[in-house]
């Protein structure tokens, strides 16, 4: 059982994660064999690690990492050549590199961390009988590489921020139309109410982290030139699953007065009738999300749903009713406010 699950996993990552390997072995190679016809007397180790370390899913986290790695390693070789060249190595002159090039690795970095590039490149000089030599190889072939892998990396197997997109709405879509109605199927079964609000917040996160993604897959398209021509559709895109994210709070809400009437009354025929009538009402609200998140007129579906409200506020004009319905009329104001 334990590989049958496995195998699953491992296709999972291949598809995600094999994609950027690719790019990171083609243009580890290409830098490798470019350094050779440069005129490398070495094996050009240093060009051909710059995309293993800098290569990332996106673009622009990579050009970043590849700025900071090229710059930590010319301040790292120009501090180690003048310290070895002034000094002999001993223990108090490697902590005062070290702490230099930490400092220095605080002022070249993204501002969340340490660029620790500073400091190896000038301990690696320490290690090296020929700092002179080594120091220019390593600069040149980083130079080199960081070359290949800028020019390179938007080039092979980019990212496709428009279909990421397009499957983070209908992500977003099934998961809001499921939680509405597993919500609503729990109102009134003390067996369902609890376990369904914990499933509401776990979804809640897959929710929000679809939000979030979608904002990166608009912020990728500045780094994509084979692309650039669905920019506009994926910013439409990446709007609409905000919008529909915005949803989230209420159906948390839903949740967890669900539970609340639930454990606090059981299963009584005033939640009974809540669950039959807010069904059909839940249907169209998940219905009328998929049809903001797919960029249609949600108006028929929010019509079917308030149409559903008023009738069971007809039915059952008591607080409760009017606590259940307040997230589905909130969700409704939303889906109407997405056609502004």
């Amino acid at each position: 059982m334990t590989g049958v699950s496995l195998w699953p996993q491992v296709c999972r990552r291949l598809r995600v994660q094999g994609p950027t390997a690719a790019r990171i072995l083609v243009i580890a190679v290409l830098c490798w064999q470019t350094a050779l016809w440069a005129g490398a007397d070495q094996p050009p180790v240093f060009a051909a690690i710059v995309p293993v370390l800098c290569l990332r899913g996106d673009s622009a986290s990579s050009l970043a990492a590849l700025l900071l790695r090229i710059l930590g390693v010319m301040a790292g070789v120009a501090l180690g050549v003048t310290v070895v060249t002034l000094f002999r190595p001993s223990t108090l002159v490697l902590a005062v590199v070290t702490g230099l090039a930490l400092l220095c690795g605080t002022v070249i970095s993204s501002g969340t961390a340490l660029n620790v590039q500073v400091a190896v490149s000038s301990l690696l000089v320490f290690a090296n009988p020929s700092p002179d030599a080594y120091g220019f190889a390593r600069l040149w072939e980083n130079a080199l590489g960081g070359a290949v892998t800028a020019v390179l990396a938007p080039l092979l197997w980019p990212r496709d921020p428009r279909r990421e997109a397009e499957a983070l709405a209908r992500e977003c879509a099934a998961g809001l139309a499921e939680g509405l109605v597993r919500t609503t199927e729990a109102i009134g079964v003390p067996d369902a109410a609890r376990p369904n609000r914990v499933a509401a917040l776990a979804r809640a996160d897959r929710l929000r982290r679809c939000g979030a993604l979608a904002r990166e897959a608009e912020q990728a398209m500045r780094f994509n030139p084979l692309r650039r021509r669905h920019r506009g559709q994926v910013t439409d895109l990446a709007a609409r699953i905000g919008h529909a994210v915005q949803a989230v709070p209420q159906l948390l809400t839903l949740a967890a007065e669900a539970e609340f009437f639930t454990v606090r009354d059981g299963a009584t025929p005033a939640l009974s009738r809540a669950r039959t009538s807010l069904l059909p009402v839940a249907e169209a609200t998940g219905r009328a999300l998929a049809a903001v998140l797919a960029g249609r007129d949600p108006r028929a579906d929010t019509d079917a749903a308030r149409a559903g409200l008023a009738r069971y506020a007809e039915e059952d004009t008591a607080p409760m009713p009017v606590v259940l319905r307040r997230p589905f009329t909130r969700i409704l104001d939303l889906c109407d406010g997405s056609r502004s």
